[in-house]
C-alpha cells in the first residue's frame, strides 16, 4: 500500500456516493479509504451467493464473517504476490507471467506440471480445485510419505509388506505409502527378531523337537506340579491323603452326570491316585482328562531322555524341567511385533541388502520438496483472490453490481416468478419470523415464500418494488430461479406489507370503496336470499299444518287460529314517508352536486375533476410517496448478519427497475377480438338515466318549482 494519499472516485446512485473501485490503485490503497464510507463493514460467509472458498480464505479467524480489516488484508497480501495490482481488476485466470514471487510462480508450474498441463501460460482456481489430484500426480509432494508407484520390484515388495504387516500412511495423493517412522520401525523389529530366531537353543541333550516338548510340558506343567505337592502333603500327615483324593461324595455326585470325554468335572480330580511317595503314572491309573496330554508329555520328553518309563518320580520331573529351561528362557525374549508371521530367509534377505538406505532416501527426497508442496495452498489462494476480491469488493466496500445493475449483486439468491412479475431483489433467510421483525424497518413490501424442489429446501424473502398487492397472499404459488439456473416451486407464508408503487396508493381509496360497496351488497344480497328461504319455509310449514288439519284424528279437535293483525295505517304511512324522504335527500345531493358541475365553465370541469380526485387519492399518494423514497435496504441484509454502514437507499425509479411487470415483447401482433368477451347490458344506462331523473326531481321538489 503506498503511503501517499490516493485520489478516490465516486459515483452518486441510490441516493448516496459510493466509491469506485475499478482500477489497481484503488485497492491497493483501499486501507486508505475511511471506513465510514464504506457501504459495508462486516458480510457472512453463508447465505450469500459468493465462492464459499474464498470467503473462507478471507475469512483468517474464521468466524463465519468477513471484515473490513480481513479483506484489507487479503487485497494487500494479494498485491504482494503480484507483478501489478491491475491483475485482481482484470480478474479470471492468473497468467504465470503476472506472479511476482518466483518461488510462488515456481509452485503454480509444479501444479500444472502435475495436472498433464505444464505448457499452460495460465492457471485457474478450477486447477487448484482437487487439491488430491494435485498431489497425486507429484513425484515428490513433501509429506514424507513414498509409495511403491514407478519404484523397483525390491522396493514396491518392502513397501507392500510395510502396509500390510504395519499399516500404511496415507500421502497428499491420497495413496498409502509408508514414511520415516514406518521404515525405521520395519527395520529395527525385523532386525531384533532375526536376531531371536538365531539365538533358538537347538536339539539339548538329544532332544529332537525341543519346541514340542516344550509345548508338552507346558500343557501339564501346572496339573504335574499339584500332583507332586499333594503326594508330599500324604507324606506329612497320612490323614491327608484321603482327603487330598476325591471324596466318594464327588464320585457319587459325577455318577449322575453324563461323563463322555470327561469334561471339567473330571479334569478337576487329581492327575492320579495320591499316595504318600507315589510316582507320577504315565500310562495306566492317569485321570482320563489329562491322560492324552499326559502322553504326549510322555513321548515328546520323557522317551526321548529317560527312555521307555510307566512312571515319573518327582525328581525326574524336576530334572526335566530344568533340561528345557533355556528353551523357556528363549521363548519369554520373544520381541512383540507383526512380522514374526514373515518367512525368516525373506526377512533376512531384506535386513543384507541395501534396501533399507534406498527407502531412507526416497523418504529423504520427499521431505525435500516440503517447503515448495506447502506454496501450492498458496497458488490457490492466489488464483482465488485474483478471480474474486475484485468482484468481492464492489460488493462490499460499495454496491456496484446491484446499483449498477450489470450483475447480480452477492445477496441477491435468484429472480422470484409471480403473479405476472418477475422479483430480482431476493435474498435467502434461515428463519422468516426473526428476519422480518428487523427487515419490517426497510419499508420494502416483502413476501417470504418457502422454495422446494427434490431434496432441497430454502426460504427467501422477495421485495416487491412495482404494481401491487391486491393478488399477493399467503398461499399463492410462483416459480423462483436460483443463481445457477434451476428453478424452485415458492409459496407465500409470510407479508411484510409497505407501500409498492405510487400507483397502487393513488387507486387505493377507489379500490377500498369498490370493495366495501361490493361487500355491503353481498351482504345485502345475502340477507335477502335467506329472508326469502326463510318466507318459503314457513310457507311450506304451514301448508304441512292444513293438511294435517283435514286428517280425522285433526278435525275431532280442531285447534283454534291466532286472527290476523289489523292493517295498521298509521305505520305503513310512517315507513312511505321516511322511504320518501331518504329517496329525496338522495335525489337532493345528486341534484346539487350535478347542478353545481354544470354550472361551471367547460374549462373549469377538468380541473373540479382533477380536484375531486386529488382529495380523494392526495393522502394516501403523498403518503405512500415519502415512504418509497425512503426505502432501505440496509434492514434486510442486517436481518442476515451484514453490518451495512450506509442508508442504502431504493428510490422509487431504481425500485421499479427491481421488479418487472408483464409487457408484450416489441413488435409482437395483438388481436383486440375476444370472442369471450362479456356483451354489453343496457341496464347500466338505464340505471344512470333513472338516478339523473331522480336528482332533477329531488332538486325541483327541493327549491319549490314543483309543489303538489
Amino acid at each position: 500500500m503506498s503511503t501517499t494519499p490516493h485520489s478516490f472516485r465516486f459515483f452518486r446512485v441510490g441516493g448516496f456516493d459510493q466509491v469506485r473501485l475499478d482500477r489497481g490503485a484503488d485497492l491497493a490503497n483501499l486501507a486508505q479509504l475511511d471506513q465510514k464510507l464504506w457501504v459495508a463493514l462486516s458480510c457472512p460467509v453463508k447465505g450469500v451467493e459468493f465462492d464459499a472458498r474464498t470467503l473462507a480464505l478471507i475469512d483468517s479467524d474464521a468466524d463465519g464473517h468477513v471484515r473490513a480489516p480481513e479483506l484489507i488484508a487479503a487485497i494487500d497480501w494479494a498485491i504482494a504476490h503480484l507483478k501489478s495490482a491491475d491483475t485482481l481488476v482484470k480478474g479470471g485466470a492468473l497468467a504465470l507471467a503476472d506472479i511476482g514471487d518466483p518461488v510462488l510462480e515456481a509452485a503454480a508450474r509444479n501444479v500444472l506440471s502435475s495436472l498433464g498441463k505444464g505448457s499452460a501460460t495460465s492457471i485457474s482456481v478450477e486447477d487448484c480445485a482437487d487439491i488430491v489430484k494435485i498431489f497425486a500426480g507429484m513425484a515428490a509432494n513433501g509429506d514424507g510419505v513414498v509409495d511403491g508407484a514407478g519404484q523397483a520390484a525390491d522396493v514396491q515388495a518392502a513397501i507392500a509388506l510395510m502396509i500390510d504387516k504395519l499399516g500404511g500412511v496415507a500421502d497428499r495423493g491420497g495413496a498409502k505409502g509408508v514414511d520415516r517412522a514406518t521404515v525405521e520401525r520395519f527395520f529395527a523389529e525385523a532386525a531384533a527378531l532375526q536376531a531371536w530366531r538365531q539365538a533358538a537353543p537347538h536339539d539339548a541333550d538329544g532332544l529332537p523337537d525341543l519346541a514340542g516338548a516344550h509345548d508338552a510340558v507346558k500343557a501339564v506343567r501346572d496339573k504335574v506340579d499339584d500332583y507332586f505337592m499333594r503326594v508330599r502333603l500324604s507324606a506329612f500327615d497320612p490323614r491327608a491323603e484321603g482327603l487330598l483324593n476325591a471324596s466318594e461324595d464327588h464320585f457319587k455326585a459325577l455318577s449322575a452326570k453324563l461323563l463322555a470325554g470327561g469334561g471339567a468335572d473330571v479334569a478337576a480330580l487329581p492327575l492320579a491316585l495320591v499316595r504318600a511317595g507315589a510316582a507320577l503314572p504315565l500310562k495306566q491309573g492317569v485321570n482320563p482328562a489329562w491322560a492324552d496330554a499326559i502322553e504326549a508329555m510322555r513321548v515328546k520328553l520323557v522317551q526321548p531322555l529317560l527312555g521307555e518309563r510307566e512312571s515319573l518320580t518327582e525328581a525326574e520331573w524336576a530334572d526335566l524341567r530344568g533340561r528345557i529351561g533355556a528353551h523357556e528362557a528363549w521363548l519369554g525374549a520373544k520381541p512383540a511385533t507383526p512380522l514374526d508371521a514373515v518367512d525368516e530367509a525373506a526377512l533376512a534377505g531384506m535386513l543384507a541388502g541395501d534396501l533399507q538406505a534406498r527407502l531412507m532416501d526416497l523418504v529423504a527426497q520427499d521431505e525435500a520438496a516440503a517447503e515448495q508442496a506447502a506454496r501450492i495452498s498458496e497458488v490457490e489462494r492466489l488464483v482465488h483472490y485474483v478471480r474474486d476480491l475484485a468482484r468481492l469488493a464492489n460488493n462490499f466496500v460499495s454496491f456496484t453490481d446491484f446499483y449498477t445493475r450489470r450483475d447480480k449483486a452477492s445477496f441477491q439468491a435468484g429472480t422470484l416468478y409471480m403473479d405476472g412479475r418477475s422479483a430480482d431483489l431476493c435474498v435467502k433467510v434461515l428463519d422468516a419470523g426473526k428476519h422480518a421483525a428487523l427487515a419490517t424497518m426497510s419499508g420494502v413490501y416483502l413476501a417470504y415464500c418457502d422454495c422446494t424442489r427434490p431434496g432441497e429446501k430454502m426460504t427467501v424473502a422477495a421485495a416487491f418494488t412495482a404494481g401491487d398487492s391486491d393478488q399477493l397472499m399467503v398461499g399463492r404459488n410462483g416459480i423462483f430461479y436460483d443463481r445457477q439456473g434451476r428453478d424452485w416451486d415458492a409459496t407465500i407464508t409470510k407479508i411484510v406489507e409497505h407501500p409498492i408503487s405510487i400507483q397502487q396508493a393513488f387507486w387505493s381509496p377507489y379500490k377500498r370503496v369498490v370493495r366495501l360497496i361490493g361487500e355491503q351488497v353481498q351482504k345485502f344480497a345475502a340477507a335477502k336470499a335467506k329472508a326469502s328461504e326463510d318466507m318459503t319455509g314457513t310457507a311450506v310449514a304451514k301448508a304441512g299444518d292444513k293438511a294435517h288439519a283435514l286428517t280425522p284424528a285433526a278435525a275431532a279437535a280442531p285447534a283454534k287460529e291466532a286472527p290476523p293483525a289489523p292493517f295498521d295505517v298509521a305505520k305503513f304511512a310512517g315507513i312511505f314517508a321516511a322511504v320518501g324522504l331518504a329517496v329525496g335527500a338522495i335525489g337532493t345531493a345528486l341534484a346539487s352536486v350535478l347542478t353545481g358541475f354544470m354550472g361551471l365553465k367547460v374549462w373549469q370541469m377538468p380541473l373540479a375533476l382533477i380536484g375531486l380526485m386529488l382529495i380523494i387519492s392526495g393522502p394516501a399518494v403523498a403518503l405512500a410517496f415519502f415512504k418509497l423514497r425512503n426505502r432501505n435496504l440496509g434492514p434486510i441484509l442486517d436481518a442476515n448478519g451484514w453490518a451495512v454502514n450506509t442508508r442504502a437507499r431504493i428510490n422509487i425509479p431504481f425500485g421499479t427497475a427491481l421488479t418487472q411487470l408483464a409487457a408484450l415483447p416489441a413488435g409482437a401482433e395483438r388481436a383486440l377480438v375476444d370472442p369471450y368477451a362479456e356483451k354489453s347490458s343496457p341496464w347500466p344506462k338505464v340505471i344512470l338515466a333513472l338516478a339523473v331523473v331522480a336528482g332533477a326531481v329531488g332538486y325541483a321538489l327541493w327549491s319549490g318549482l314543483i309543489k303538489f
